[in-house]
């Protein structure tokens, strides 16, 4: 619904002057006071909805579990069956584990709400009759955007003016080519793709500049509406899919072993709700419910610690890809290059210096309305005159497919088109050359001499443009029509020397398994230039008109062997992203222009900067505060640290988890009683969880940091059946012991083995951790401390009040020290097992001549 007051007409069919109407607005704007009021009765400019909806969801998502679900219905039936007492204790113990993951998860995402405010998007309004930047958020109907290229579209919006305008609005028309925009009323049956005088929020400009009027924000934009589905479309990532796919693998063994044990129990005859409660339990114990909550809390400590190191985190997910990442495709400008172009020389035709050619560049670079870049302000810096700007009448602005910009001036009482651009986008429009002071034929041979006296400029390094002139009748408004029979001026040349630090930087990127491909629009002989300064050896240069000519297999074969891509088009970074993944990389890909959003959308994990255009920070699944190398190795490197404390969780719940589970399941069968009651397991199942909430801030290991790391589906089955059966013996020995050397009853064996389960399980985490000697890499002060905190619970648990509740009793202490003995066995043998284990591993993988090795298996 518009914000618009009521008419039957919409917005696009209305002249402007009716619309300025409808909001109480006009040309100047509106003022400080009624825009904090529209901002108060419309809200804020976004499409996320309600704070508080959105936490009732999250704390009900903690419930979402099928298992969680039946565990419920079948807590309130035992309560209608009168075991009111038992019902109590399981849904309180389910509504405390519930309690804890929305708190951890709460906490996650208000941290990071926080830090996207360091990154937030800015729009340019006209407040006050004051043209003004301001938070995109903080727009209302009613205000008059300024818009230019790589600026995203505020609010759904009325052309007022518009000068060349092209505007990409692919999310809305699938259209991949950006539509030209004019103002001007349309018919009220208008379709969407073909509102040419309306802007939509979400999109962006590609070139051009403009002022419109904001109607719609909010979720009253066409966008708004969209959003739902959009947000639905987000392409899963590798570390979520692997998630996913862990999911089902206990999945599938815990529903093999709830429909086992409860029949099997059944068959006993012993109580078939009793069984049935069982069975659910074993199904909770051996379920990692904390996963999304820890998972949460992982990833947002990570994105807290790579906030101090000035990369921000849009998409908590991208951490990990982060962290696997072993393919980075940048361009070099701010990133291997010290990101401050600075002009070298003008040079006329015949290479010598022209302060006409560099009073011309100048009067292009400083006359044109659209988006500033680097080399035009370079320009500005390098011209000296202090000579006022004269009037430019008619600009044809840049775009990436002409590679050119041209502005009409009028001085003198003369009327001037001055084009600036690539080299052989301005030689093709060329018919003359300035020669000798005076225009003349531009023949072969003086086309011969321009053409190697670029070739001889970039072989130096030099990023070199080209102008071209032509005069124009005074009383003519140009048009792209315009940029033909021009004379060929000169030359401009820049310089963007590398950082001092790239070349040692890049040694660190390829050493930690990071491959660095530049993909730049610069020539082949510039970038072969830098690659001798970089001291890179031998690299492999690809050329944009030869990837124009090769198939995709022929491609996806070369890409990978690729060091830099040169005079590359814009719709081929996406292209050479897309095959590099399908060859099994995962890539990331750092950008900051306008053309630059399909390749971020493609890359496993998009990069930009924060000075970057807004389409791309919009684009980008993370943003850094400082551009270069090394703040990427410090996101690198933390978004290991995250994975790796990820995979803690998840090798402690399949090893002492399943071989509790799988020991329970076995102790059903031969005991007169349950091994544990259903409340003792979901107990078992809470405590064992609670000290891996402290897992995020843990210590990782050199090893761990070394390599890219992913999911690797086999190895943790691998890890699950060794380490789950070493449980399993264990726990096997201790009923055992509990049976033939104490003679426990029903409640003594259930107090026993759940004070040796729990333990067992805590500690078995500080050897799993790591693959060195745990005496050796010890853990994080918070892990330490949240372990020895249950370890204390459980053995003060019995003689306490709550001892009655769960139907515990107080053990003999010489019990304590066979418990005490059989641990620390439990703890020798595994690490002799997990010795064992990786070195097999280890051997096996080097038979298969694997080029890499996982950081979790390398030493």
């Amino acid at each position: 619904m518009s914000i618009l007051p009521y008419t039957p007409v919409p917005f696009w069919a209305l002249e402007a002057t009716e619309v300025f109407s409808r909001l109480s607005t006009g040309t100047a704007g509106l003022s400080s006071r009624d825009a904090a009021e529209r901002l108060r009765k419309y809200g804020r400019n976004t499409v996320s909805s309600n704070r508080t909806s959105q936490a009732f969801i999250l704390f009900l998502a903690q419930f979402k579990s099928p298992v969680t679900i039946l565990l419920i219905v079948a807590s309130f039936l035992a309560a209608g069956l009168g075991d009111l007492a038992d019902a109590i204790i399981i849904l309180g113990i389910v509504l405390l584990s519930g309690i804890l993951g929305f708190w951890q998860e709460k906490g996650a995402n208000e941290a990071i709400k926080g830090l996207l405010q360091m990154v937030q998007l800015n729009c340019s309004v006209v407040r006050d009759g004051k043209t003004v930047s301001i938070p995109m958020i903080a727009a209302v109907p009613g205000d008059v955007v300024q818009l230019s290229a790589g600026d995203m579209i505020p609010g759904d919006c009325l052309l007022l003016t518009a000068t060349a305008l092209f505007v990409d609005e692919a999310a809305f028309t699938g259209e991949s080519f950006p539509v030209e925009k004019y103002s001007g009323p349309l018919p009220a049956d208008t379709p969407l793709a073909k509102r040419f005088n309306t802007l939509f929020m979400g999109s962006h400009v590609v070139s051009g500049t403009a002022s419109a009027l904001i109607v719609d924000t909010g979720m009253s934009t066409e966008f708004g509406k969209l959003s739902a589905s959009l947000r639905n479309s987000i392409v899963e990532t590798d570390f979520e899919r692997g998630i996913r796919k862990f999911g089902y693998l206990l999945m599938e063994l815990t529903l093999l072993l709830v429909i086992i044990i409860f029949a099997l129990n059944v068959w006993l005859h012993k109580p078939v709700l009793d069984s049935f409660l069982f069975s659910l339990a074993l199904a909770v114990g051996l379920t990692p419910q904390m996963l999304p909550a820890i998972i949460s809390v992982n990833l947002a400590a990570g994105a807290r610690k790579m906030a101090r190191k000035q990369v921000i985190v849009k998409r908590l997910s991208a951490i990990e890809n982060f962290g696997s990442m072993n393919v980075l495709c940048t361009d070099k400008t701010g990133t291997i290059t010290a990101g401050k172009v600075v002009v070298k020389d003008a040079l006329d035709c015949s290479g010598n210096p022209s302060a006409g050619v560099l009073r011309y560049a100048w009067l292009n670079a400083a006359l044109q309305s659209g988006f500033h870049n680097p080399i035009d302000k370079a320009i500005c810096e390098a011209y000296q005159g202090n000579e006022k700007l004269p009037n430019a009448k008619t600009e044809i602005p840049y775009d990436f497919s002409r590679k050119r910009l041209s502005i009409q001036v009028e001085e003198s009482g003369r009327s001037r088109l001055i084009t600036k651009g690539a080299f052989s986008s301005i030689l093709e429009i060329c018919t003359e050359v300035m020669h000798g002071g005076r225009p003349v034929p531009l023949g072969p041979d003086l086309k011969s001499s321009l053409v190697n006296r670029w070739e001889e400029l970039s072989r130096s390094g030099y990023r070199t443009l080209a102008l071209a002139v032509k005069e124009i009748p005074d009383k003519h408004k140009i048009d792209r029509h315009d940029e033909s029979g021009m004379t060929f001026a000169g030359f401009i040349t820049l310089f963007d020397p590398p950082k001092p630090d790239s070349a040692s930087t890049l040694l660190r990127l390829q050493q930690s398994g990071v491959k660095l491909k530049i993909i730049t629009g610069d020539t082949a002989l510039v970038a072969q230039h830098l690659a001798g300064l970089l001291e890179l050896p031998a690299p492999r240069i690809l050329k944009g008109p030869e990837i124009r000519q090769m198939s995709q297999s022929a491609l996806l074969h070369a890409a990978p062997r690729t060091d830099i891509f040169a005079e590359v088009e814009p719709n081929q970074k996406e292209r050479i992203i897309l095959l590099l993944k399908k060859a099994g990389y995962v890539v990331g890909f750092m950008g900051d222009g306008i053309n630059d959003a399909p390749a971020l959308h493609a890359a496993d994990v998009g990069i930009s900067v924060n000075t970057a255009v807004d389409v791309a920070k919009e684009a980008a699944d993370i943003v850094l505060l400082k551009s270069g190398l090394q703040v990427l190795l410090d996101g690198i490197e933390e978004g290991r640290k995250t994975f790796a404390n990820t995979m803690k969780y998840v090798f402690m719940a399949t090893s002492a988890n399943f071989g509790n589970m799988f020991s329970m399941a076995g102790a059903s069968l031969f005991l007169p009683f349950l091994p544990l009651l259903p409340k003792q397991v979901l107990l078992t199942n809470l405590l064992t969880d609670f000290p891996e909430m402290a897992i995020a801030s843990d210590k990782v290991d050199s090893s761990q940091l070394s390599l890219p790391q992913r999911w690797d589906m086999a190895f943790i089955r691998k890890f699950m059946i060794t380490f789950g059966l070493l449980s399993s013996v264990f726990d096997y020995l201790t009923f055992t012991c509990l049976l033939f050397v104490f003679h426990a009853g029903e409640r003594e064996f259930q107090t026993g083995w759940f004070t040796e389960s729990v333990i067992s399980a805590v500690v078995i985490v500080l050897v799993v951790r790591t693959r060195r000697a745990f005496f050796r890499s010890l853990p994080g002060n918070a892990l330490l401390g949240a372990s020895f905190v249950i370890i204390l619970a459980v053995c003060l648990i019995p003689g306490s009040p709550l001892s009655g509740w769960f139907g515990f009793v107080v053990l003999p202490p010489a019990l304590y020290t066979w418990i005490a003995v059989l641990i620390a066995a439990y703890m020798l043998t595994a690490e002799l097992v997990k010795h064992w284990f990786y070195k097999r591993l280890l051997a096996h993988i080097s038979k298969k001549n694997k080029p890499a090795v996982q950081s979790h298996l390398s030493r």
